[in-house]
């Protein structure tokens, strides 16, 4: 390797290069350092195209390059003034850096770029946004208008994410405006997807600034809404303490058929807790929100506790959900607590049955699977309206 780093003339790198593949050295190291001498042999002889194309079969060989392999990369790209690829690498690099959290060389690496085009300033605003130097973000962001440069739909969700984080709500008005004027610079149509992100940053921005009414014209305007979009919005009222219209939010995100995440049921919870202060009292949907909460991740049993301590009778709604999140995490005692109050409520409702012989089913408890499937074929000939999963099941 010593006499390869040496090497000026085409023909002595490609002597070294083929001694390599004959004696198949190469292609079993895994280690990025013969490959990066290779490289830079060519690079230094005059051959920019094949220390690329070295730089491609070591990525597809699954060698990770190191902190040597890219400048060289880079170079090797700028010498054949390609000028695309350069500034995709650039903007990866500032990109991997900034998801690593080491913003010193992200910024260090934009500094030191003279062509600055519109991926490197993407990729370091939205690294700063996301790791909380949100006026930094800012202060590049106005940089990049200073420099002619027009941003894009992917610029000013980084943008309207870190003015939220500022709270800001006139440098959050003028956001909006570059929203607005970057989304009629793209070619129509726009994405649907790219529409929505770019509505949903703007809720999450007035929502941050203390704005739910702001907020709410936007999502309101919306055509398409994602989780995100639900989310969002629930988080901006609950800030506020509106918990009433928070839960009336929820349930209509249900109603349409949108899972919530994690997310979401922290803002409902937030949301239930503030309305609290302000005099609120729990709901039953507030105890449904909870138990539906608890029944995703399994808490059956404290999902059971709650409904308890509840100052009026959990309604069917409630108990459904319980009796479903057994069927799925298990939980043979909560299971039939439910579904013996729920029959008691809704006699006629026979779902009931299969999901308790399914939770049966599940737990191995076969001869409690047949006495029910007996019991549901006698109530399905019978017809008898006062007989019961109740009647079998202690309330």
């Amino acid at each position: 390797m010593a006499d390869l780093e040496s090497c000026e003339l085409p023909s002595c790198v490609g002597q070294h290069h083929a001694r390599l593949l004959r004696l198949g050295f190469l292609h079993s190291l895994s280690s990025p350092f013969h490959w990066n001498c290779l490289m830079r042999g060519y690079l230094r002889s005059g051959l920019p195209p094949a220390a690329l194309r070295l730089y491609l079969l070591m990525s597809r060989g699954g060698v990770p390059p190191d902190s040597y392999t890219v400048p060289i990369a880079l170079k090797a790209a700028c010498h054949l003034f390609a000028i695309c690829l350069g500034r995709q690498l650039t903007a990866g690099i500032i990109s991997v850096y900034s998801k690593a959290g080491d913003f010193t060389k992200a910024r260090k690496m934009f500094d030191e770029n003279p062509q600055r085009k519109l991926g490197s300033w993407n990729a370091i605003i939205s690294g700063l946004a996301q790791g909380g130097s949100a006026a930094e973000a800012m202060g590049l962001f106005l940089e990049l208008r200073k420099s002619g440069l027009l941003p894009d739909d992917v610029t000013m969700v980084s943008v309207a994410s870190a003015c939220g984080s500022l709270g800001d709500l006139e440098l959050a008005r003028q956001v909006h405006k570059c929203v607005l004027q970057a989304r009629h610079r793209r070619p129509p149509p726009l994405p649907a997807a790219a529409t929505v992100m770019l509505e949903n940053s703007l809720v999450d921005m007035y929502g941050k600034c203390g704005r739910a009414d702001l907020a709410g014209a936007v999502f309101s305007r919306m055509r398409h809404r994602d989780v995100s979009s639900w989310t969002a919005m629930i988080a901006a009222l609950a800030v506020q303490g509106r918990a009433q219209e928070v839960v009336e939010l929820f349930r209509r995100m249900l109603a349409e058929g949108v899972r919530p995440n994690h997310v979401t049921f922290v803002g409902v919870l937030s949301a239930c807790a503030h309305g609290g202060l302000f005099g609120v009292e729990p709901a039953a949907a507030h105890y449904g929100c909870v138990v539906d909460m608890l029944g995703r991740v399994g808490r059956v049993e404290d999902a059971r506790k709650l409904l308890d301590g509840m100052p009026t009778r959990a309604n069917a709604v409630i108990l459904g959900t319980l009796l479903g999140a057994c069927e799925k995490h298990g939980g043979v005692e909560v299971a039939e607590w439910a579904a013996a109050r729920l029959a008691a409520l809704e006699p006629g409702n026979d779902g009931v049955y299969v999901v308790l012989s399914n939770v049966y089913a599940a737990e191995g408890l076969w001869e409690d699977v047949a006495q029910l499937r007996r019991f549901m074929r006698a109530k399905s000939l019978a017809k008898v309206p006062a007989y019961s999963v109740a009647s079998v099941l202690p309330l």
